[in-house]
Order: C-alpha cells, then sequence, then structure tokens
C-alpha cells in the first residue's frame, strides 16, 4: 500500500511533520511504514521560464539558442528540443540547480544532475529547460507530456513559479507493510485516521453529499445476486449523459503519486476512489447490459470469458461471474469484460460497488491467472458497509467533475447486514495485561481517535464493521498500547503460571537424558514415526508379537510409510546400518520419540504415545558399556532405589545370552542388549552392535529431583576385601543384593574390583572380588561393628553356593 503525504494532509490538514518523522511515528503506532521517497530529493532551482526569443544556432543545424525570462531575469539557453515555440511556458533549470537522475530511485540522499553554465558549440548556454522525465516522472503520469521534447506549461502559468509544487512533486510517497488483518488501511481514508490518531490532529475525511435526479435507479438496472454466499452485498447507480474527459490536475497528481497512470475523468474516478476507500469499483456501459439486469453467479462449466486485457480465460464454477440478461460481463472482483468495456461513445454508466467473499478472490484469481490492484484488496476480506459510502463518494465526483448527471437511488442487495463488534472494556485488567498504569479516561480518548464508541451503559467499546480486528479484550489492550507508546511501557515482571520460566518435570527429564547421552558421546537423531510392516519380520518377532498390531495410514505415501511404529529400534538399526555402510566408525546414536500403542483396532479412541529413550552403538564398547550408560541415567534423573537387570528378556531381535530387561520397582521399565547376528546381518551391520530401549512414562513416574545433603564425613572408614568362587550362572546383581540386605546400618558402599575364569579356576566357576566399605556418622567403628556384618554377608553368600577364596 502506498500513500502520498499530500493526500494523507487532505484529511488531516494541521499534519505538520517530516518524512522521517512520519515514518518513525506511524511504524511505533502499528503502521509499518517500509520505505519512502522524495519525489523533489533530486529536483532544484527549477522555475518556469517563457520563451521570449529563439534563434538558429550558428554552428549546428540541430540546436537553437532562445531567450528565456524566468522572473528576475532573462537568461540564454542552447537546446535541441525541436517541440518549443516563442511564448511557450516551459520548466527551466538554472546553472546550479539539479534534475533527476543520479542515484537509485527510492533513495533517500539527494542526488540528481547538476547543471552548471557552459557551451553549446561555442554559444553560452546558463540552464536547462526540463523534459517530464527530466523532473523525475514520465509519459504515464503525465500524458500530456510530449514524446520527445520540453515539458509545455500551461499559459497561464506565472512566469517564476516554483515547477516542483507546481507540478505537485514536492511530495512524498510512503510504502507501508499492512498485515491482513488491517484492511482498512488499505486505503488512504484509514492511513489519514491512523496518522491523526498517532499525531494526535483532527481527523476530517471526505464530506460525502446526496447527489442523484428526480428519476429512479430501478427503472434503469435490475440486479440479482444469485450466490448470497460468495457476494454478500452489491450495490449499483446510474450515470447518464456522460462527459468523457481528462480529469482534473488534483486528481491525476493524487492518483500518479500511487502509481496510478492517469487515464479520463470516469476511470480515473473508479481509480480514486477505490484507493480513497480501499474499496474497488467497476463501470459498464449500461447499453452493453442485455435487458438492463446483472446477475450474479458462478460461471458455467468450460465457459469462456475474454477479459478487458483481451485475453481468453477458461471458467468453471468455482469462478463467481457478473451477468446480464443473456451472457457474462465480469469476473466478479477481478477484471471486467471486453464485451461491456467503457468507451469514448459511452452515453450512460452503471456504477457497480460490491463486496465479494475474500477467498473465493484468491482462488478464482490464481485459477484464472490474472492478479489486479481490485483482487488484491477483494481478497483481504472487505468490509460490506464501506461499499455504499464507495459508491456515492464516486458519484459525488462525478457531479462535481461534471462528467455526468447521476441517476437518483441506488440499488442495494444487501442479505445480512454486518453489524459493529461490541467489546467488553476493563481497564484494570487492560493495565494488568499490559504492565502500565494508564487511566481508563486515556484509555476511551485512544478509542475515540480510532472511531471507536463507548456505550457508557453496557461498559462495551463498540468496534466499527471495517475494523476486522477487534473481537475481545486483548484487542482493546493492543490498540492502548500503541498509541500509549510502546516505547513508554515500562518492564515489568510477568505474571501467571505459564511464565515462571522453567521447563515441566516430563521435559526436564528428557533433558536429562540428552545430557547424560551426549555427555558419554552419543549424538542425536531422528527417525520416521511413519514405518513399513516389514520391519516386524526384520526383527524375527512372531506371528502373534503385541508389536505388530499397528495403526495404518489411510492416505500412506506407499509400504514404507504405511504404519505407525510401535518400535523404535528399526529406525535406530538404520541409521546405524546407514553409518557402517559408510564406513563410520565408533558410531553412537540416541534418539527420544514415540511410539504409538493403539488400546484396540480398528482405532475407537486416540493411540496412547509413548515416548522411548533408544540408544545404539557399535564400535568401541560392548554390553556393559551400554549398561554403563543406562544406569549414568537412572540414577541423573532421580532413581534412588537400584535397578535390576533380568536375562530373560525374550527379546527375539536381540543375542539370546546377551540380553536383559531393566526392572525398577518390580516393573520393567526398558530392555539392553546386542543385536541378534541375524537381525544384524539383514541390516546390513557387519559387526557387533548395542541397543538400549527405556520407556520414558516409567521413568517419569519414578524419577525425583529431590536431593538430601548429609555433608562429609567426620570418622574414618573401614574397608575389607572379600573373593569369591562361585557357579557361572550366579549373576553379580544377586550378589550384591545380598551385599545390601545384610550390610547392615553401616554400610555405606560397595565396588567389583575383579573378575576371573582361568585354570586356577574349576570349571563352570568363576572368581568374583568386591570391595566393602563400612562407616559410622557418630563415631570410629570398632571392628566386632564390622565383623557383625561380615559374618551376616559370608553367611549368605554360602546359603547360594559360594565359596570364600582362601
Amino acid at each position: 500500500m502506498n500513500t502520498s503525504l499530500s493526500w494523507i494532509k487532505a484529511y488531516v490538514p494541521d499534519l505538520d511533520v517530516t518524512a522521517q518523522e512520519y515514518t518513525d511515528a506511524m511504524t511505533l503506532s502499528g503502521t509499518k511504514v517500509e520505505n519512502y521517497e522524495e519525489l523533489d530529493a533530486d529536483l532544484d532551482k527549477i522555475v518556469v521560464g517563457q520563451i521570449d526569443k529563439i534563434e538558429k544556432h550558428p554552428d549546428a543545424d540541430k540546436l537553437i539558442v532562445c531567450q528565456v525570462n524566468v522572473g528576475t531575469e532573462s537568461i540564454q539557453i542552447v537546446t535541441g528540443a525541436p517541440n518549443v515555440k516563442e511564448g511557450d511556458k516551459v520548466p527551466v533549470v538554472l546553472a546550479g540547480g539539479r534534475v533527476a537522475g543520479g542515484h537509485e530511485p527510492g533513495s533517500r540522499v539527494a542526488g540528481g544532475i547538476k547543471i552548471k553554465k557552459g557551451k553549446l558549440r561555442g554559444i553560452e548556454s546558463n540552464g536547462m529547460m526540463c523534459s517530464i522525465e527530466e523532473l523525475g516522472s514520465s509519459r504515464d503520469m503525465y500524458p500530456d507530456a510530449p514524446e520527445n521534447g520540453i515539458y509545455i506549461l500551461p499559459q497561464d502559468t506565472e512566469v517564476g513559479a516554483d515547477v516542483v509544487k507546481l507540478l505537485g512533486l514536492d511530495d512524498v510517497v510512503f510504502e507501508y507493510e499492512i498485515t491482513s488483518n488491517r484492511v482498512d488501511c488499505y486505503s488512504v481514508v484509514g492511513i489519514a485516521r491512523e496518522a491523526a490518531a498517532t499525531f494526535r490532529k483532527t481527523f476530517c475525511p471526505p464530506q460525502v453529499t446526496p447527489t442523484g435526479n428526480d428519476e429512479d435507479v430501478n427503472d434503469y438496472i435490475k440486479v440479482t445476486v444469485k450466490d448470497t454466499d460468495l457476494c454478500p452485498r452489491y450495490c449499483a447507480r446510474v450515470v447518464k449523459n456522460i462527459k468523457i474527459g481528462p480529469s482534473p490536475k488534483w486528481m491525476q497528481r493524487r492518483l500518479a503519486s500511487v502509481g496510478i497512470r492517469p487515464i479520463n475523468n470516469l476511470v480515473d474516478i473508479t481509480n480514486y476512489v477505490m484507493e480513497e476507500y480501499g474499496q474497488p469499483m467497476h463501470a459498464y456501459d449500461l447499453d452493453t447490459i442485455a435487458g438492463h439486469e446483472i446477475i450474479v453467479k458462478r460461471a458455467e462449466e468450460g465457459e469462456k470469458f475474454t477479459t478487458l486485457d483481451g485475453q481468453e480465460r477458461q471458467m468453471d464454477p468455482s469462478v463467481l461471474m457478473i451477468c446480464d440478461g443473456e451472457k457474462s460481463v465480469g469476473i466478479a472482483g477481478i477484471m471486467g469484460g471486453e464485451n461491456s468495456m467503457i468507451t469514448d461513445d459511452v452515453k450512460t454508466m452503471l456504477f457497480e460497488a460490491a463486496c465479494f467473499d475474500g477467498t473465493n478472490i484468491r482462488k478464482s484469481s490464481k485459477k484464472v491467472g490474472l492478479r489486479t490492484d481490485a483482487s488484491g484488496k477483494f481478497e483481504k476480506g472487505l468490509d460490506p458497509n464501506n461499499a455504499q459510502a464507495a459508491i456515492d463518494r464516486a458519484c459525488q465526483l462525478v457531479e462535481e467533475l461534471g462528467a455526468g448527471e447521476v441517476v437518483g437511488g441506488m440499488v442495494d442487495v444487501y442479505g445480512k447486514k454486518k453489524e459493529p463488534v461490541r467489546v467488553p472494556f476493563d481497564a484494570d485488567e487492560i493495565n494488568a495485561l499490559l504492565g502500565t498504569d494508564i487511566s481508563r479516561e486515556d484509555m476511551l480518548s485512544y478509542f475515540r481517535m480510532i472511531d471507536l464508541e463507548y456505550d457508557e451503559k453496557t461498559n462495551e467499546v463498540i468496534a466499527p464493521t471495517f475494523r476486522h480486528d477487534l473481537f475481545r479484550l486483548a484487542d482493546l489492550a493492543e490498540e492502548v498500547a500503541r498509541f500509549y507508546g510502546y516505547d513508554n511501557i515500562p518492564t515489568t515482571l510477568p505474571k501467571g503460571e505459564a511464565t515462571t520460566g522453567k521447563l515441566s518435570f516430563k521435559l526436564r527429564i528428557e533433558e536429562v537424558a540428552r545430557s547424560v547421552a551426549e555427555y558419554c558421546g552419543f549424538s542425536q537423531g531422528m527417525n520416521y514415526s511413519f514405518e513399513s510392516p516389514k520391519v516386524f519380520d526384520k526383527l524375527l518377532l512372531p506371528a502373534d508379537a503385541p508389536e505388530r498390531r499397528a495403526i495404518s495410514i489411510m492416505n500412506p505415501l506407499g509400504e514404507d510409510y504405511s504404519i505407525m511404529r510401535t518400535l523404535s529400534l528399526n529406525g535406530m538399526l538404520t541409521s546405524l546400518a546407514t553409518n557402517y555402510n559408510r564406513r563410520n566408525k565408533n558410531v553412537r546414536l540416541y534418539e527420544l520419540g514415540n511410539i504409538y500403542l493403539p488400546k484396540e483396532l480398528p482405532l475407537t479412541e486416540l493411540p496412547e504415545e509413548r515416548m522411548q529413550f533408544t540408544l545404539g552403538m557399535y564400535g568401541e564398547g560392548d554390553f556393559f558399556s551400554m549398561k554403563g550408560v543406562v544406569e549414568e541415567f537412572l540414577e541423573k534423573a532421580g532413581l534412588n532405589q537400584k535397578e535390576v537387570y533380568d536375562p530373560k528378556a525374550g527379546k527375539t531381535f536381540l543375542h539370546p545370552g546377551r540380553q536383559a530387561n531393566i526392572i525398577y520397582d518390580g516393573a520393567v521399565i526398558g530392555y539392553l542388549g546386542e543385536v541378534h547376528p541375524d537381525v544384524a546381518d539383514i541390516y546390513g551391520i557387519g559387526e557387533r552392535a548395542y541397543v538400549a530401549v527405556i520407556d520414558m512414562p516409567e521413568v517419569v513416574s519414578r524419577a525425583n529431583f529431590d536431593r538430601k545433603y548429609e555433608g562429609i564425613a567426620r570418622f574414618p572408614a573401614v574397608t575389607r576385601d572379600i573373593s569369591m568362587v562361585m557357579p557361572k550362572e550366579i549373576m553379580v546383581g544377586q550378589v550384591e543384593k545380598v551385599i545390601e540386605d545384610k550390610g547392615g546400618q553401616y554400610l555405606e558402599s560397595y565396588a567389583l574390583f575383579d573378575l576371573y575364569e582361568g585354570a586356577q579356576i574349576k570349571e563352570g566357576h568363576k572368581s568374583v572380588a568386591y570391595s566393602i566399605v563400612f562407616r559410622a556418622k557418630d563415631r570410629t567403628l570398632e571392628e566386632a561393628d564390622v565383623s557383625k556384618a561380615m559374618d551376616a554377608i559370608l553367611g549368605a553368600l554360602e546359603e547360594m553356593g559360594i565359596e570364600l577364596r582362601k
């Protein structure tokens, strides 16, 4: 959206700011100015001059010597322009002045080409007469300018006057970044309303006066809207006795400033109102409307329609059309048809101002491959109550410019009227939300500046229908904040549960898992939640395995992504295989991801999503390395009891003798082990690989971050070492349980420090050695205290068939 500063000042007369002040203030109040261009940045010392005398150049056939009166003096200028004659009034840049050129458009730094005194083929020249391009514009914006030559000013122009002001070039054009929820700011009136509120000035919108003769518009045109869901309002007025001609200079200048080329009074009026009110309009030649009837309906399947640009376009029933009694005459909200275009022979004209469904206009525009200024506004979702104001404004301009005679009345097809939104007002809650202490009266004054009314009886703020973004108290708070000034809002601490500034307990446990894994050399990976049913066969799962009860995807990308995973192992093994095949050594990966377990199939409710902490590795390390990582995680997560490892896990995808369930507090919370050689071969992993999977919900329900400080030990410890010979089937975990159970109150710690199998140990047995530490908190232990505990431990071990090595 672009506007010129002069156009804004037409509705905010007291506005007196520089371009930079305007940019900064408007951006801070919520109407972001993306850029601005000062039209006269390159122009200096350009005045109106009158050519008093023309002579041929003595040494050049294509040059002439002109004596030009610039008001204060007469100067000599040599030019090659073919279109000037004595008596013409032209723009003259004096010596030392500047004309356009020399820097990029939109630059805020003065540049241009400096004009100096000099000689052309030996004849002195003290300035330069200017074309419209040298004034920084073009023939598109000034159609009366010659194609090649000097711009000729009207004969009644005052000699010596400032040409920049005369042509309206002492202006600034602002480019805005308007969000889609602020449709009202896609108009000059909307921007002016914001500017008036921002600078605390009086807003003076255009005063629309009633127009129309004593006739009835219904005698000229009939309107029927068949698809009211796509066209909530359609307004039509008629103008007869049309007089085509140029629009006034002020209108041409305003249109030119926002990049719209002036054409004639009728076209310029529709464009002008579109920019002024943000309401696109269209004009039809009423004599081309069959039956003098307008029907708004969907296009026919396969219908072909030729638009104003001469292009034939293919329609379908999703596109809304404007039709007469026989044919389509326009694509609703996008472009009119070639068969109803306004020509110089038009006698009676139909003005259309309608409101169309924004989503449909957007889709239709893309479908037919045509996007216009009108469709760009309609697709935002316009206010239907703005349509009448716009069409009345257009008819007012028609009468003021003498472009025709307006027929009385208006055809208005308006179904369900859009009503203003009422929002309960609570100044204290707004202050609590913003962290401010703004008075109730100040808040209401901000609302009045932007045309928000206040109903004192119901304590409600009434948002006008052109404000599509005001529905709740938070929206009102935003209005208060932007006009109070974001830079004036003090820094305050946030309030409420959601702002306590820490992770939830579940996320803290997951963070511990990441920290432990990465500390132990694992890198995080992420695998797909969608898998192939073939995964279960690759993992050697039996046909009746519960993991095979997976959820099927209704619209899968293919068989490889057709079910939701019930195991996290496939993704991990696939990642390990990829790394192995790319010759990466010593790979360690982990993943925190969900598995999806249906409660029943087919689904009647959402599946259970369970987060799995999956670890995988090959290269350096073995089963016990993986077990150490698991123990580290469980300890850091605050599982204070000792976990137990059950070798009878029964996982078909793990090595039969090198796997275990992880049991804590009587519940299985995961498993670990070496990948079965057959499974490793299926996945293409050419060496031993190890995995561990921990069910995070089981861990989270038992985790505890509470820590009790016990202080530094004050009394010495007593250490006893024992070496035992035991059958191989007895696990060290069983030995450790005995030590814990029989160690008594003074047991502080124990550690396995030797494991031996060899020639000196009888067949089927192994040698295991432990170091056991005892300590009392209140005294130095005596031999009797330690011996009593050791006797209990040794007695329990002997009952298990364990012998003490002598």
